[in-house]
C-alpha cells in the first residue's frame, strides 16, 4: 500500500535531514511532521497534497523556498513559522485563508503575493517578517487579522484593496519604514 499521510511529529527534530521527496500518494502532512528539522533545505510537495498541518515545517531554519501546489487547500496554523532562511513562497489560488502565524518570524522573506482566492489573512500571519519589503494583497481579502504584519520593519508601502472590511488590532504596528498606504 502507498503512503497517504505523513503523521503527527513523524520526522520532528530530525536535525540531520537535508531533503525530503514526498511521493504523489500523500494527501496530508499532519501537525509537527517536520517541525525543527533544522538542516532541511528542500522539500518536494506533490500535486496530490491537500493539507499542510499545524506547525508542519515550523522552525525548519535552513529551508530556503517552498512551492505549494494548487492541490493544497489548507495550510495549518504556524505551518512555516520561524523558517528563518525562507526567501520565497508560492501561495496557490486554491488557498482561501492564510492562517494565524503561518509565516511568522520568516525573517528572510522579502516579498509575498497573496492571490485573489484568499479572503482572510489570519492573526500574526506575517508577524516579525522584518525583511519583507513588498506585499501584494489580493482583491478578495476581506479581513486582515490582528498583528498580521506586525513589526515588518522593511515594509515601505502597502495597497489595501477595496474588498477589505476589517483591519485588526496592531495589524501594521511597528512597520517603521511604512511611508505609503
Amino acid at each position: 500500500d502507498s503512503v497517504t499521510t505523513i503523521g503527527n511529529s513523524a520526522f520532528s527534530g530530525c536535525t540531520s535531514l537535508t531533503s525530503v521527496n514526498i511521493p504523489d500518494s500523500v494527501t496530508q502532512i499532519e501537525e509537527y511532521a517536520f517541525h525543527k528539522c533544522t538542516s532541511l533545505t528542500s522539500v518536494n510537495i506533490p500535486d496530490s497534497l491537500t493539507t499542510i498541518g499545524e506547525w508542519a515545517f515550523a522552525s525548519c531554519t535552513s529551508l530556503t523556498n517552498v512551492n505549494i501546489p494548487d492541490s493544497v487547500t489548507t495550510i495549518g496554523m504556524g505551518a512555516f513559522e520561524s523558517c528563518s532562511s525562507l526567501t520565497s513562497v508560492n501561495i496557490p489560488d486554491s488557498v482561501t485563508t492564510i492562517v494565524g502565524f503561518a509565516f511568522a518570524y520568516c525573517d528572510s522573506l522579502t516579498s509575498v503575493n497573496i492571490p485573489d482566492s484568499v479572503t482572510t489573512i489570519g492573526d500574526y500571519a506575517f508577524y516579525n517578517c522584518d525583511s519583507l519589503t513588498s506585499v501584494n494583497i489580493g482583491d478578495s481579502v476581506t479581513t486582515i487579522g490582528d498583528g498580521a504584519f506586525y513589526n515588518c520593519t522593511s515594509l515601505t508601502s502597502v495597497k489595501i484593496p477595496d474588498s477589505v472590511m476589517s483591519i485588526g488590532n496592531a495589524a501594521f504596528a511597528g512597520c517603521t519604514s511604512l511611508t505609503s498606504i
